[in-house]
């Protein structure tokens, strides 16, 4: 019968590892088997044994600082540190290296040593999950236990990445500038929004970000949201052109829909896409030939989003740590590169709610998603309410303001951009109240950029947004195509 008690381990594939390193770097000056141990993640804990954890944890040291390994260097180091006693001598280290005949085999050792690792990480965080469910008292709700239990195992399926080193975040960041001077502009760091004069901006969604769309309700902040996913997914900008600066790449995208139904949503996405009129349609009043144009358009618009990547939970009141599980496990399964949450405030958060403080727990569910964009290391768009304070300061253009988020303070401070989204046309007192078609997309807040106001085309009928071309005098055009007729009795959709 197995010994359960003892951790898994291969003591003899720990000395073949370090011995092929000793080998590797003596006879050859180079440093080929250090290089594929720390590509794939072997750190001194990889090592069960005391002494060999000792003897790795000092070539790592000496790796970092550029030192010549080899036997000599080796033992010096280990003195200096006073550590030889520690790994059982001079004669353990000459049997390292003696007993290892070729680096030949260095990578099959290496797998054995990462694989007994990974049981007894395994092992330890079980034992960690199984005291919590015994502890009724600290840990009174289940589904804590369970969302921190994903978290921890999905931890160790991403590989639990260390600290990065300085000089390795300086060159990969480097490598992206570079990049941009070889693309002369056409390329940028992120995910295309879709809309071009708002990547400009932007330079596309970056990871790590929680991105903030605010809005009033009926405004078009879902909308926005949607046609950005929809960017994403298929790889083509709103005028249905692959996106040049990924070469019209498709991308996963998640989206958590607490406030529609997934009927709704790809509904909405269809029409929009197939730049049809449900009013006009579900009424009747288009002609039989509009209707055959519109029939291809449907069609054609079909095809292209059921090959999409994107995935909808529409789940409603999903708590803020279940949201986060269920966003580690589409990352490992899908590879998501965007989610889109719909919208914060309906969140919930089970940790907060003994502070009977709805302001503490929209600060909660905030600092959660902020942490689940650095962890995941993907753009996060969420969207957000906005109060009524600026439909009572008098200003007539009623321009919404970073203050204006509702609930909570810690939304500002959390997001890294912040979009807030007005339609001149809600406002009578706005000068340019009679142009339909105006959306403003305020960029308030952008931490890593530029912040100020991008104009863009909002089509209500078809809850589908468009650039909006500049001409030399400075002055928006109206549209880049001309508008579809909009229904005389047609009402602003509450969902927007």
């Amino acid at each position: 019968m197995q010994d359960f008690k003892t951790p898994p381990n291969n003591t003899d594939a720990e000395r073949a590892v370090l011995g092929c390193i000793l080998l590797d770097t003596t006879n050859r000056s180079g440093d080929r088997v250090m290089d594929i141990c720390l590509s794939g993640g072997v750190t001194a804990e990889s090592f069960y044994d005391p002494r060999n954890r000792e003897i790795y944890g000092m070539m790592l040291e000496m790796n970092r600082a550029s030192k010549p390994l080899d036997m000599v260097t080796l033992v010096e180091s280990l003195a200096v540190a006073g550590k030889t006693e520690a790994i059982g001598g001079v004669a353990y280290l000459q049997t390292l290296y003696d007993q290892t005949p070729t680096t030949a085999h260095a990578e099959y050792y290496i797998n054995i040593l990462r694989g007994k690792h990974l049981r007894r990480m395994m092992i330890e965080r079980a034992a960690k999950v199984v005291e919590k469910c015994y502890d009724e008292q600290d840990y009174p709700d289940p589904q804590a236990v369970l969302g921190e239990a994903e978290k921890t195992f999905l931890e160790i399926g991403l590989n639990g990445e260390a600290t990065k080193p300085w000089s390795a975040a300086i060159e990969e960041s480097f490598k992206r500038i570079d990049a941009m001077f070889e693309s002369n502009g056409s390329t940028f760091e992120g995910l295309s929004t879709g809309l071009t004069h708002l990547d400009e901006r932007l330079q596309g969604l970056k990871n790590a970000e929680m991105i903030v769309i605010a809005a009033r309700p009926s405004v078009g902040k879902t909308s926005l949201a949607m046609n950005i996913a929809e960017c994403c997914a298929l790889g083509m900008d709103l005028n249905n052109v692959p996106i040049k600066s990924d070469g019209g790449k498709q991308h996963p995208v998640m989206i958590f829909s607490l406030e529609m139904p997934v009927e709704a949503l790809t509904k909405r996405m269809i029409a929009g896409r197939a730049h049809v009129n449900m009013w006009r349609l579900n009424r009747n009043l288009c002609a039989r030939n509009e209707k055959q144009m519109l029939s291809n358009n449907l069609f054609q618009a079909v095809s292209e989003l059921k090959s999409a990547p994107i995935y909808v939970d529409d789940t409603a009141g999903l708590d803020i740590m279940d949201l986060r599980a269920r966003a580690r496990r589409a990352k490992k399964q899908h590879g998501i590169e965007l989610i889109v949450i719909d919208y914060l405030q309906l969140c919930t958060c089970r940790d907060a709610a003994r502070q009977a403080s709805r302001q503490i727990e929209v600060s909660m569910i905030s600092q959660q998603i902020k942490a689940m964009a650095k962890e995941l290391k993907i753009p996060v768009i969420v969207l957000s309410q906005l109060s009524r304070a600026n439909e009572q300061r008098g200003d007539k253009y009623e321009r919404p303001k970073l203050s204006d988020l509702r609930d909570s303070g810690a939304i500002e401070q959390d997001a890294d951009v912040v979009f807030l989204l007005r339609r001149p046309s809600r406002t009578p007192s706005d000068p340019r109240a009679a142009d339909e078609t105006l959306a403003i997309i305020d960029v308030a807040k952008n931490r890593n950029g530029e912040t100020g106001e991008v104009e863009v085309n909002f089509f209500r009928e078809f809850t589908r947004f468009g650039d909006r071309e500049k001409i030399a005098s400075g002055i928006e055009n109206m549209q880049t195509s001309e508008p579809p007729p909009v229904g005389p009795e047609f009402v602003d959709d509450p969902l927007l």
